[in-house]
């Protein structure tokens, strides 16, 4: 029975941790490409006949006196026409560029989060790749409505270039007019000094149907990556429900839009509008996604909207109390959120980032949350323990019925409950608590994989960042020892041979945590170790007794 148990879990756990792993290890996957790529040839050819570096720093400053000339349509002075260029402004959280071309984001950089924990390049969440659909696009069936909108030129007006504590706010605005359709665009984004989120008040005249305000193809997608855990592509709340999925070519979810999003492992982009009648998601190439709302056309109409373009921070995502926060996978890692795991998974998440308060060190934090929850688990792992003793000591009686009845199933089975019930024996009762605490610890691997919080977290020395694999496999190798000793010491009614093939194991989990995070190796590496402490203790303290009651004394 045991034996059956234990190749089940082993398969179970190799299937759900290892099958794009191993695949990526045999080269039968590609290499996760970054998605992201500010530094490269492809990145700067689209942008160059649009910007420079010295045009976006020097247009900057210029940029309220020069576009206020076409700020108000009443105003009888003449008007400056717009010009090709980019104006950047700030906050203590983002750098973000305008284009006066499509009047679009052109890029969104978060001051606060670096590509690497070694490099001071802050992350880009603007897809910088060929020419796709760029963040506040607005796209319409109106063929030559559409063109003039996607290649006219806005005139840009800015009441600020950097925000402080003296002006902790900021507008930026952007006007587009076609004399020849007489079709008009406004849009006006309001801006706070220590925030993420930006409103957003568009107002287009002019338009005979429905339109589409863009996020943009892969904004706020920095990595796509093809972990088993979350959901990286486009994600939306509609009509109360949340609905976390990357079509195959086109998504429409037609009702009450809450908001859209575009979505990666530690970031995300958000549309929050008012009065939208769908929310749109549309594949535009291999890791490539767009999203958007659709909003009805009725004269002169102003619409309110928020986007939020940031980190996925479960308690700045809460607060904007719209839902955002699920987005955070802390469910099971393959068929979506499993609600058990997700109740366990939050009230750990709150208990890990209470106990780095007062460490201020991710991996020291890992240890102590483990420790703890080893002894809140403490009385069931001896239960476990105690039932594995007792089936070891059982265990040359069960072979003799298996030999005895090898060609009788039926007796066979009747004279082995009988032998469990005479000797006080669970067959399961080895494998009941670890049932019990698989909830546990699967919520806190999901935890460790996917919270921005261990993102770039250092730990000692070589580890400098614990969301990362550990660029020596020093923890994967420890860890794949330390489960060799914990299978010499368990107890255990396998024949040697058995025990021997059962070996394999912690080799095929060394090669298999060798690519994960060092974070999750470290929390399995000290669960290990304590483990073996655990065994050992109870040993010394519990094996005097005899477990086993013979009924033939």
């Amino acid at each position: 029975m045991e034996k059956r148990v234990v190749i089940f879990l082993v398969l179970s756990l190799a299937v759900i941790l290892g099958y794009d792993l191993l695949l990526k290890q045999f080269g039968l996957l590609p290499t996760t490409p970054t998605v992201q790529e500010p530094g490269g040839q492809e990145a700067a050819a689209p942008r160059g006949q649009h910007e420079t570096p010295s045009e976006t720093t020097a247009s900057a400053p210029r940029a309220s006196s020069s576009a206020s000339d076409t700020a108000s349509s009443g105003d009888s002075r003449p008007s400056l026409p717009p010009t090709e260029r980019t104006v950047t402004v700030e906050t203590d959280f983002i750098r973000v560029a305008f284009n006066a071309r499509g009047g679009v984001i052109s890029s969104w950089e978060l001051k606060r989060h670096y590509t690497s924990a070694t490099d001071g390049n802050p992350v880009q969440l603007v897809y910088q790749g060929a020419k796709f659909k760029e963040p506040l696009s607005i796209t319409t069936s109106d063929v030559a409505a559409d063109k003039a909108l996607r290649e006219g030129l806005y005139a840009i007006e800015t009441d600020f270039t950097m925000l402080d504590d003296a002006h902790p706010t900021g507008h930026v605005t952007l006007r587009f007019h076609d004399p020849a359709s007489g079709l008009k665009v406004q849009k006006r984004l309001t801006f706070r000094q220590e925030n993420y989120l930006v409103d957003v008040s568009l107002t287009v005249d002019g338009l005979s149907g429905a339109y589409d305000i863009v996020l943009g193809t892969n904004f706020g997608i920095v990595e796509w990556g093809d972990g088993f855990i979350g959901l990286i592509g486009s994600a939306s709340l509609v009509d109360g429900k949340v609905e976390k999925e990357t079509p195959d070519l086109e998504l429409e979810r037609k009702g009450s839009v809450q908001w859209v999003a575009l979505q990666d492992k530690y970031f995300l982009s958000v549309l929050m509008p008012q009065g939208a009648s769908a929310a749109l998601a549309k594949k535009e190439g291999d890791k490539l996604v767009s999203a958007g709302v659709r909003l009805p056309a009725s004269g002169a109409r102003t619409t309110d909207l928020q986007l939020y373009a940031g980190p996925k921070e479960y308690d700045t995502l809460r607060s904007l109390n719209v839902g955002l926060e699920e987005t955070i996978d802390f469910g099971w890692f393959i068929f979506g959120s499993w609600s058990v795991v997700k109740a366990v998974a939050k009230p750990i998440f709150y208990v890990l980032r209470f106990i780095n308060e007062y460490t201020h060190n991710y991996g020291v934090t890992i240890i102590l949350l483990t420790m703890g929850i080893k002894m809140l688990f403490v009385p069931l792992q001896y239960k476990s323990y105690k039932s594995m003793k007792q089936m070891q000591l059982v265990q040359p009686k069960v072979l003799a019925l298996q030999e005895k009845y090898k060609d009788d199933r039926d007796k066979l089975n009747k004279e082995l409950i009988k032998l469990y019930r005479d000797h006080k024996v669970n067959p399961v009762g080895g494998c009941l608590p670890m049932v019990l605490q698989m909830p546990v610890f699967v919520a806190l691997f999901n935890i460790l994989y996917m919270t921005i919080d261990l993102r770039q977290a250092p730990f000692v020395g070589w580890i400098t960042d614990l969301s990362v694999q550990d660029p020596y496999y020093v923890l994967p190798i420890i860890m794949g020892a330390t489960m060799v000793i914990q299978q010499k010491i368990t107890p255990t009614t396998m024949d040697p041979t058995q025990a021997k093939i059962m070996l394999v194991l912690p080799v095929f989990m060394t090669f298999l945590f060798v690519n994960f995070p060092a974070g999750l190796v470290l929390y399995w590496l000290t669960n290990n170790v304590l483990t073996i402490g655990q065994q050992v203790l109870t040993d010394r303290l519990f094996a005097i007794r005899p477990l086993v009651t013979d009924p033939s004394k």
